[in-house]
């Protein structure tokens, strides 16, 4: 790869996904097949369990502020990947004979959707593969031939749109169902503005529209929809409460990784778009030895603060410089690093410049020949029993290097509570 830095568009589009930062060994996950105490899962990985996108559907009358209330969503989760996917783009376009007659096309009828391609393009999104979403053209009410708008997966996809809850299979799909409400007069007045400025229609034709097709559609369709909704939003984006209250719920079900609801001595870095951009360079064949490195000790640094945040403290009161008493805590005293030779030996560094003058051990595993005999050496503190150790391994494979390691400190007294396993990436 060149030395001048990618790209961050490059960096942001090609984003990995979760990052394993540790697991804790306290006796609760299945126990392996080579060890007789409770031991990690060889089989645990990241990619073998990845996360599900949460998707969300936003229907409201229409003008009702749905796209406003998308829009602050979309703002407050700045730091996940969203994408929008307006129902509006997949309106069928219109033969010879519907244009002929155009103003007497119910364009707020469910048919003149094409939902069996809106739930194929969501299906797509939530299995992580990305999708062209048609462009429509409200002017000429045809679908553009030569262009469309590329949506890739993410982490959270809203469907918005005033039929998106009338099909139950749509529905189906949704994890959360938004029904934004706002006074009928006020709707009028904004559809008014929408079409007449964005959409080059005159007053007469939008009111006569209005009341032939759209509020018929809105008794008819729309307002019966609104049952289906998980949470109805009164006066639309002006209602920032329910919108706080609304984000704070899908951070939170975010934030529950998949790996950790089946394994909960699991702990996993919640993701940003600083780690996903970094383990996009670290995954780039091109990248430069010293990108390389500088960016994997930043990751690595991460899951050791990370994980040292699991180690018991003890509350502690000292007296500041002004003589006022700050009750805080302090650190655990007995601790030291082993790390798995020799993969381990490249987070030694970023332990040591966290834990001032830390013991570290080392444990070799290598594997004899094809008849699976394991050949271990180690040099570990004497006292480790006494200790609570960080098991230091950036890359899992296999998993068998791990439990052979976790095997060995247990056989020297190690308390399996007292282990705490640093990973910083997880294949299958």
């Amino acid at each position: 790869m060149p030395e001048e830095t990618t790209s961050i568009d490059y960096v942001m589009e090609a984003a990995s996904g979760p990052h394993f930062s540790g697991l804790r060994l306290d006796g609760r996950v299945p126990s392996s097949a080579t060890a007789a105490s409770s031991t990690p899962d060889s089989t645990l990985t990241l990619d073998s369990l990845p996360n599900q996108p949460f998707v969300i559907g936003v229907s409201g009358g229409t003008a009702s502020g749905k796209t406003t209330v998308c829009d602050m969503i979309i703002q407050q989760l700045h730091d996940h990947r969203v994408v929008l996917v307006n129902q509006d783009s997949f309106y069928r376009g219109l033969n010879p004979e519907e244009l002929e007659r155009v103003h007497e096309y119910n364009f707020d009828h469910p048919d003149a959707f094409d939902t069996e391609q809106l739930l194929e393009c969501t299906r797509k999104l939530i299995s992580g593969q990305g999708v062209h979403v048609p462009i429509y053209d409200f002017k000429k009410h045809q679908r553009s031939s030569d262009s469309f708008r590329q949506v890739n997966a993410s982490d959270v996809i809203i469907l918005e749109g005033i039929l998106v809850f009338h099909d139950q299979r749509v529905r189906d799909l949704m994890n959360m169902k938004i029904f934004v409400d706002a006074d009928a007069d006020v709707r009028l007045a904004r559809r008014i503005r929408r079409d007449t400025v964005e959409r080059g229609r005159d007053i007469n034709s939008v009111l006569e529209q209005y009341a032939k097709f759209v509020k018929p559609a809105f008794d008819d369709f729309v307002l019966p929809s609104k049952k289906y909704a998980d949470v109805i939003i009164p006066r639309g984006g002006d209602n920032h409460v329910a919108i706080d209250l609304i984000v704070q719920h899908i951070r939170t079900k975010l934030g529950q990784h998949d790996l950790c609801k089946i394994y909960p001595n699991v702990y996993v870095i919640q993701s940003t778009f600083q780690i996903r951009g970094m383990h996009t360079l670290i995954r780039d064949r091109d990248i430069s030895k010293h990108d390389f490195v500088f960016y994997s000790d930043r990751l690595i640094r991460l899951v050791v603060e990370h994980g040292l945040g699991h180690l018991p403290f003890t509350e502690k009161q000292v007296v500041t410089p002004t003589g006022s008493v700050y009750t805080g805590v302090d650190f655990c005293k007995k601790l030291c690093g082993v790390s798995i030779v020799r993969s381990g030996e490249s987070m030694e560094n970023a332990l040591r410049a966290c834990c001032k003058g830390i013991k570290i051990g080392k444990i070799l595993i290598h594997r004899d020949g094809d008849n699976g005999k394991q050949l271990i050496y180690e040099k570990l503190p004497k006292d480790i029993s006494e200790r609570h150790v960080l098991l230091l391994d950036p890359v899992l494979a296999t998993g068998n290097s791990a439990n052979q390691a976790i095997e060995l400190l247990i056989q020297k007294g190690v308390p399996e509570s007292h282990i705490i396993f640093l990973n910083l990436i997880s294949v299958s």
